[in-house]
């Protein structure tokens, strides 16, 4: 549990995982202040609400100053996958590089966490430390070019970083919420001619957990925690599960050579920019298994609070009250 006295600094606090940070830590005693270009998406969380580009030295210089942070969790970036170099993701790098000079003269600060991703290795290549890479797109090179940035400086403040993997659970938003949205309009299928691929996911109230147990620890820094649940996911057993609990049919099985042929039809029409459901990118990612490492962070959080049928009903609740 965060101790009283702390001033916590979340840099895109009024995102998806930031708005369930933010949300975690009222009443726990600590300052918050969230640094974030866009409002919050809950309306209790605009006291705590500064609005800066991570990009204007200026700004965060001052608004750093005036906070006297003494733990940051810097979640601010660009995560869509849509560009096309690793240069549309400034945000990312150099973003990440203004903020750290901004802190290095913080003289209250204790430990500062980095967010990356679990995309800085392609799905399926788990690498052997934490400074092994693979990115397979222009946002995991952007942010293994973080993760090296961070390491170059070494600041003297205790820092590690955190890789999210594909992280779910109310306000999130595409492509995470794609899944359930298709299953309760009832146009989800599973992979039928294979085996359905196995991954690492997590629940966002899990997930809190462990950031803050990370946050809270006295851990050596340079540390590279992965966010995510045990056991990894069936993805057709999850599927099932999410229609079950939502009182639907379970959803079709179509073979793999035709969802494939799809995929490449959607490679066609991405050139000409239209818009089409499964592209060959998307139909790997759907069959290949991704089961990251979660032994150090689990070490540190403990078990995790919910269970895969429990959070999935938080989950559809929450979608069922935004649908109001």
């Amino acid at each position: 549990m965060v101790n009283n006295g702390k001033r916590i600094l979340i840099t895109g606090g009024s995102g998806f995982i930031g708005t369930n940070l933010v949300e975690s830590l009222i009443g726990s005693g600590a300052s918050i202040c969230n640094i974030d270009i866009k409002s919050p998406q809950m309306e209790e969380h605009q006291k705590f609400w500064s609005q800066a580009d991570l990009m204007d030295r200026d700004s965060i210089t001052s608004l750093v100053k005036s906070f006297r942070p003494t733990h940051v969790v810097h979640l601010a970036a660009r995560a869509d996958l849509k560009g096309k170099t690793e240069k549309d993701y400034a945000l990312n790098t150099r973003g990440t590089e203004i903020l750290m000079d901004v802190l290095d003269s913080e003289t209250a600060l204790e430990h500062v966490l980095f967010t990356s991703t679990m995309l800085v290795c392609r799905p399926g290549y788990i690498p052997v430390n934490g400074t092994d890479f693979a990115p397979a797109t222009p946002y995991g090179e952007s942010k293994m070019m973080m993760e090296e940035l961070i390491r170059k400086k070494n600041p003297s403040y205790r820092w590690n970083i955190i890789r999210p993997s594909s992280i779910w659970g109310p306000w999130f938003a595409s492509p995470y919420r794609d899944f359930f949205d298709r299953v309760l309009q009832g146009s989800m299928f599973s992979i039928g001619g294979m085996d359905s691929a196995t991954k690492t996911y997590g629940f966002i109230l899990n997930s809190v957990k462990q950031i803050k147990a990370i946050l809270d620890s006295n851990q050596v820094h340079g540390q590279v925690y992965y966010i995510g649940d045990e056991p990894p996911i069936n993805i057709r057993s999850w599927t099932d599960m999410v229609a079950a609990t939502a009182g639907m049919r379970k959803p079709p099985v179509i073979h793999h050579l035709f969802i494939r042929a799809a995929g490449l039809v959607g490679d066609v029409l991405g050139l000409f920019k239209i818009g089409f459901p499964m592209t060959s990118f998307r139909f790997k990612n759907m069959t290949t298994d991704n089961v990251l490492p979660l032994e150090n962070t689990m070490h540190l959080s403990g078990p995790m609070p919910y269970d895969l049928q429990k959070s999935t009903q938080i989950t559809l609740q929450w979608i069922k009250q935004q649908g109001k």
